[in-house]
């Protein structure tokens, strides 16, 4: 690895979303690596208090990491924050933030730009008082939450249905159909897709907890899935980053459904413009297998970044 350019590096971890504890996960692997490439790393634990963050913040860091997660991390907003104060960060923009969070506006986005994705709809809490608004089995997700936070298969026989009660994301909620087959997850850097894996977990559902706890999935890299769609999702990984505006490391995530046959089927589930960084994440693991080091995945992002992305 060619020596690099010391910069100060800040990096924004913790937040005060659902993934705060990933946040910090990822953040601790990623202070240790920036350290060991000489650069002077200044640890910033994100909370509501603005004027303590550009405190913190000052004087102006050369970079920011952004290794927070969930809303207010991911979303854009503190994206805007710091474009206001005209610091280059990592990861992508404003706009490009806030699209692929919200899985309505993603999804719309890729399916008209010719993306298969899985049929599905906006329902209220209201309309599940009137029954099943998709013939079972299907997908419950919260419209702007990321690491599976509150995602639920409804299968037969299930009594879950989400109310006032026990549904905390809103008044609104994404239903799709649910996709048999297999989860592809896909990371592109800078556009360009590097790789795609097959993860397989022990209770059946890619949920929180088989993302964060070691033991509960099989991690399959490279994935093992016909060549002609493990092709065509290395396409479609790079074409959704495009298309939502994306910029330095994103992760696709997929439904790969070879159940009637080989190709199979591909759909696209989501992006995360902001993968996680913890030693269970997909991103790390894909760039290992191609011979991209931990700390050199992170120089690549000090170096990529920018403002007004």
């Amino acid at each position: 690895m060619k020596p690099v350019a010391k910069k100060r590096v800040a990096v924004l971890m913790g937040g005060f979303s659902a993934e705060r504890e990933v946040s910090l996960s990822s953040a601790e692997g990623a202070i240790k690596a920036l350290e060991s490439l000489g650069h002077d790393v200044r640890p910033i634990d994100v909370t509501r208090d603005i004027a303590k963050l550009i405190q913190d913040l000052t004087p102006k860091p050369d970079v920011v990491v952004n290794i927070l997660h969930g809303r207010w991390g991911e979303d854009g907003c503190v994206q805007g924050f710091l474009e206001m104060m005209d610091i280059p960060y990592t990861h992508s923009g404003v706009l490009a933030s806030a699209i692929a969070m919200n899985k309505v506006y993603g999804r719309h986005m890729c399916e008209k730009s010719g993306i298969q994705v899985p049929p599905g709809k906006v329902v209220t809490l209201e309309d599940f008082k009137k029954g099943d608004p998709f013939p079972r089995p299907y997908v419950i997700k919260p419209i702007g939450e990321g690491s599976s936070v509150g995602v639920h298969i409804v299968r037969e026989k299930d009594n879950y249905l989400p109310t006032e009660d026990n549904w905390t994301f809103g008044s609104e909620v994404l239903v799709e159909k649910y996709i048999p087959g297999r989860e592809i997850q896909v990371a592109v850097i800078g556009g360009k897709a590097i790789g795609a894996i097959e993860i397989r977990p022990k209770n059946g559902f890619y949920d929180y907890e088989a993302k964060y706890t070691d033991g509960k999935a099989d991690h399959l890299m490279p994935a093992p899935i016909h060549p002609e769609a493990y092709a065509k999702v290395m396409q479609m990984a790079e074409d959704a980053h495009r298309i939502l505006g994306c910029k330095g490391v994103s992760r696709s995530d997929f439904r790969y459904d070879d159940t009637k046959g080989k190709p199979g089927e591909m759909y696209f589930l989501e992006l995360n413009s902001q993968p996680g960084m913890t030693p269970l994440s997909l991103v790390p693991e894909i760039a290992a297998y191609h011979g991209i080091t931990y700390p050199q995945l992170m120089q690549w992002m000090v170096e990529d970044a920018t403002c007004h992305r």
